[in-house]
């Protein structure tokens, strides 16, 4: 009897591992509980059989001082999840990353969350959440860091019991329903935040004045596609002047104040607020604007007057108000005019000169050789940042002519007057080859007796009159007054109708391709090294964005194109290549025309076969990895400035991670650059990835596989850096991370979201000062 009485106890008791599952378990099997549709079947491996939930899908654990193993991470994104998010994941006391967005979950955002006391990162993003933000529960957890909610339904009015969430970098509110006046005194309390975002909802009213006191935000202050109106606050100068601002389609009018970082932005930021006027807008703002009605006239007396007498006080009557507008308007349209037409005749005179100055003729012209080639002399003005050009002075000055004397064949035109060498000393100089491509052979010449190398890029043949060789001319002078230390600088060119050349500065230690996927016998990249070329690039990249003649866009950004010096001090090259390319109107894969005397070069430099025309042969899609994705999706548009800057965030991870831009690429491509030849270059990317492209994917593989780890997988940063990294000294690991938020910034799907070239280069020289 006793032995039945033990065997129904034993019945009655629960099994053994449902007794072993941890509280955290339950809590998480709650979440299940409340999901209605797992079309995925993304919770179908969590069990209440199982000892804990450290094996589930997901769910990542770690140990603690006080438990051997407890739920750090929850990330169950993307799987179309419909439900809601139960209260008891807030009993998760050692969570630090809830990561639910991309899916259906509606009704509130519980404010028992407020419970996860290390809870840094919740995102909730892309689901179907209701009510309002519980910023009183979620601002009390004291860690909290990200708090990303966009793109649900949420509503209300923003509460000032957000100044309490005193840690927050990063508060992403954009495309809900969110109303009323952005709250006064919040945003001063808020010292941490880096990144505000609360596009697309119903805010209205104007901006608070201390919006602009956000000391370290950085990125895009985000507040377009909302019914702010009123004006632009002055004080919004007072932002870091890496911030750029988003105001687009608002109701704010007024002048645009030029205060502080006010001044630097483009018009892009202002653009359909039809009130706005004022610099970056090409909208003028009327300093006295028109009546809205006429002005009501005096009363008339009773006492009749003479006709004499009323007819002269009839003419003693003031003028209106309307009359003295229009007259003013009149007066500054014609003063415009006059502007215009002298400006138009300045002009003509110059250009009048500059024809006097730099001369090219066709065959029929007076300066026509025997081969009817095209004669041109280029002037430059005097000045310049580098101590070639020191003793030159401020004046014009002739740039210098340099007959080949063979037969008038042609002449070397120096962009500036440090340069010293005469057609007959570059070709019969030694040459060696350092890179063939689509844009030409590229070989290095020493000259100067030996003692001064330069790169020579031969562009091909192809023909070409006056009118190209003015066009080249003009090409070729804008290049060459780009002048910075991070920049190639371009020497010299030569134009005749069957070779066109270029000289630049050669830069002797390879690029930063080779340099990165390892030569033999050279130890890996230091972090040092790798912070000083990605800030060396951006600041190079931003001088041509904003400081060059031509604010030029370079058009493809990529580690062939950033080459190297002994000191590895970057200097970004190809810029402006390309137009000169369709200037010369050159076939850059065909042979020299063997016409005349044989072409110029002759056997001076050797010439040598480049591979097949782009976009016949296996390299067609070299270097295609790092195009921004609106490039990729609009063949044959114009480059935009923020092309590059999606080009500079992917050589930037590949910096930081070893990564190419796609998993499954072969050695790097021969750089058309002006390089060093370096010996062993065809060795692979250590990841196996590299420059070409990811089979036709909108963004690189390495930028969602790094925004991935930082957004959903919460993958230490240990694991993303390049190993080589790890194998040296102690890593910075704030410097590390800041240059990844940085990277990460640029490589944004929207191109408005993206920082300028600038502020990139300000927020890279940051790090670590």
């Amino acid at each position: 009897m006793t032995k039945i009485l033990l065997l129904l106890l034993l019945l009655a008791l629960p099994p053994p591992a449902a007794l072993a599952l941890t509280a955290e378990g339950l809590a998480l099997l709650a979440f299940k509980a409340a999901a209605t549709e797992d079309p995925y079947s993304a919770l179908s491996r969590w069990s209440e059989s199982d000892p804990d939930p450290c094996g589930w899908p997901g769910v990542r654990c770690a140990n603690a001082s006080s438990a051997p193993r407890v739920v750090v991470s929850l990330a169950v994104a993307g799987k179309n999840i419909s439900g809601y998010i139960p209260s008891e994941l807030g009993s998760l006391l050692f969570l630090r990353r809830l990561n639910l967005h991309g899916n259906r979950l509606s009704g509130g955002i519980p404010a028992a969350l407020s419970n996860a006391s290390s809870l840094h990162s919740l995102y909730l993003y892309g689901n179907r959440l209701t009510g309002g933000l519980p910023a009183a529960a979620l601002c009390d957890l004291p860690r909290l860091q990200n708090l990303d909610v966009s793109g649900n339904a949420l509503s209300g009015e923003l509460p000032l019991d957000l100044r309490g969430c005193r840690s927050l970098q990063r508060l992403v509110l954009a495309r809900n329903a969110f109303t009323g006046e952005l709250p006064a005194g919040v945003w001063p309390e808020m010292p941490s935040l880096q990144q505000l975002d609360l596009s697309s909802n119903a805010f209205n009213g104007s901006f608070p004045p201390d919006l602009g006191e956000l000391p370290r935000l950085a990125g895009t202050l985000n507040l377009s596609h909302n019914r702010f109106s009123g004006v632009v606050p002055p004080e919004l100068g007072r932002l870091p002047a890496t911030v750029t601002l988003d105001l687009r389609f608002n109701n704010l009018s007024g002048a645009i104040p030029q205060t502080g970082s006010l001044a630097s932005q483009g018009p892009t930021a202002f653009l359909n607020n039809p009130g706005l006027c004022g610099y970056p807008l090409q909208v003028p703002c009327r300093a006295v604007p028109p009546p809205t009605q006429s002005p009501t006239p005096p009363a008339a007396t009773t006492t009749p007057l003479p006709s004499s007498t009323a007819s002269s006080d009839r003419h003693q009557q003031p003028i209106s108000s309307g009359l003295i507008a229009l007259i003013s308007v009149a007066d500054a349209a014609g003063v415009a005019l006059v502007g215009i037409i002298l400006v138009y005749v300045y002009w003509k005179v110059k250009d009048r000169k500059d024809n006097h100055r730099g001369h090219c003729r066709d065959d029929d012209g007076d300066y026509s050789s025997k081969s009817g080639l095209c004669r041109c002399m280029l002037w430059r003005h005097g000045g310049s940042d580098d101590s070639s050009d020191a003793s030159s002075g401020d004046d014009d000055g002739e740039a210098g002519k340099y007959s080949s004397g063979v037969g008038g064949e042609g002449e070397l035109v120096a962009i500036d007057r440090g340069f010293l060498v005469e057609l007959d000393e570059l070709l019969g100089s030694s040459a060696y080859v350092l890179g063939k491509g689509g844009k030409g052979i590229v070989y290095k010449v020493v000259v100067a007796n030996g003692t001064t190398p330069v790169a020579v890029r031969r562009l091909g043949g192809g023909g070409g009159g006056a009118d190209r060789c003015k066009e080249f001319a003009a090409e070729a002078r804008a290049v060459g007054r780009a002048r910075h230390p991070n920049v190639v600088r371009l020497r010299a060119y030569y134009w005749s109708a069957d070779e066109k050349l270029v000289v630049t500065d050669f830069v002797g230690n390879g690029n930063l391709a080779t340099a990165l996927r390892g030569r033999p016998g050279q130890t890996a990249l230091s972090w040092s090294a790798r912070l000083k070329i990605a800030r060396g690039a951006a600041r190079g990249l931003a001088y041509l964005h904003e400081c060059s003649p031509r604010r030029f866009v370079h058009g493809e950004v990529k580690p062939s194109n950033i080459l190297l010096d002994a000191d590895f001090t970057p200097r970004v090259a190809d810029f402006g290549l390309a137009r000169l390319l369709a200037v010369a109107g050159c076939a850059p894969d065909g042979p020299p025309s063997s016409g005349g005397a044989g072409g110029l070069l002759g056997g001076a430099i050797p010439y040598v076969k480049p591979p097949a025309a782009p976009g016949t042969g296996p390299d067609r899609f070299a270097g295609s990895g790092y195009r921004a994705p609106e490039a990729r999706a609009a063949a044959g548009a114009k480059p935009t400035q923020k092309w590059d800057v999606f080009s500079f965030g992917v050589v930037l991870l590949e910096l930081l991670t070893g990564r190419g831009p796609a998993a499954d690429h072969a050695s790097p491509s021969t750089s058309a650059s002006f390089s060093a030849p370096v010996s062993g270059s065809t060795a692979t990317d250590r990841s196996g990835s590299g420059e070409h492209g990811g089979g036709g994917c909108a963004v690189p593989e390495v930028v969602r596989w790094v925004r991935r780890g930082f957004e959903e997988d919460a993958r230490p940063v240990a694991e993303m850096v390049d190993p080589a990294l790890l194998r040296g000294p102690a890593l910075p690991k704030k410097e590390v991370v800041a240059a990844f938020h940085v990277a990460l910034a640029c490589t944004e799907a929207d191109p408005e979201l993206r920082p300028r070239m600038k502020a990139v280069a300000d927020s890279l020289d940051k790090i670590g000062s």
